[in-house]
């Protein structure tokens, strides 16, 4: 529909830096927004959060179960079962708190630009992390071959799954790990794009930061 005669009119005597574009219904267009409408966080950050969430529910019902035997037992460990390796895996438990150090700092040297420090980060993790699944393995055979065995008791039951779970979490933990670290030595994370390592990042401090509560319930009470 072609404009009226009076609305060509007015603008004409408009000045010539006046906007002459007008709202719906008459009156000045609406002010832009105070600031832009970016997303606090992204949405892999979300999920793994909501993931971790997942996994800590998961793992309270373990705990929880490990509990209520434990408290309900007069005697534990029960009689005739082989003592778990305190001080071997207490400093397995250092080993595995040392990775969520480097992580850290892996992820602090993307942020810097970094990229010789990030790969050397990320291996040492990985390192680190194949060292403390390694000595629990061979803890594992031995505690095996002394008669501590799934079916040998309650007992057992609970120490392989309990720390079994954790063991293959950060198996998978590990595996995320080596994806990211072939990819940091191929260029793709920046100061800009690092997701794919804050979200491991992320997990990975999760596994290692259940682990000494998971000792101190076990193998020290």
């Amino acid at each position: 529909m072609a404009r009226s005669s009076t609305a060509r009119r007015i603008d004409e005597l408009l000045p010539a830096n006046e906007p002459k574009q007008r709202a719906f219904g008459g009156g000045d267009p609406p002010a832009p927004p105070v600031r832009p409408n970016t997303p606090i966080a992204s949405n892999a950050w979300l999920a793994v959060l909501i993931f971790l969430g997942a996994e800590a529910m998961f793992f309270a019902g373990l705990i929880g179960a490990y509990i209520v035997f434990r408290v309900g037992s007069p005697v534990w460990p029960p009689p005739f079962q082989p003592r778990l390796p305190i001080a071997t895996t207490g400093v397995n438990t250092l080993i595995l708190l040392a990775s969520a150090v480097t992580v850290r700092l892996a992820l602090k040297a993307v942020i810097a630009g970094n990229r010789k420090e990030l790969i050397l980060m990320l291996g040492v993790t990985a390192m680190l992390g194949s060292i403390f699944l390694a000595v629990q393995g061979f803890e594992w055979i031995r505690l095996i071959h002394f008669g501590l065995t799934v079916s040998s008791s309650v007992y057992g039951g609970l120490f392989y799954t309990l720390i079994g779970f954790h063991a293959l979490h950060v198996f998978g933990a590990l595996i995320w790990l080596l994806i990211v670290f072939a990819l940091a030595k191929q260029g793709r994370f920046s100061k800009e794009r690092h997701v794919g390592l804050q979200t491991c990042s992320m997990y990975w401090t999760f596994v290692v930061g259940l682990w000494p509560l998971l000792y101190g319930l076990v193998y020290l009470l």
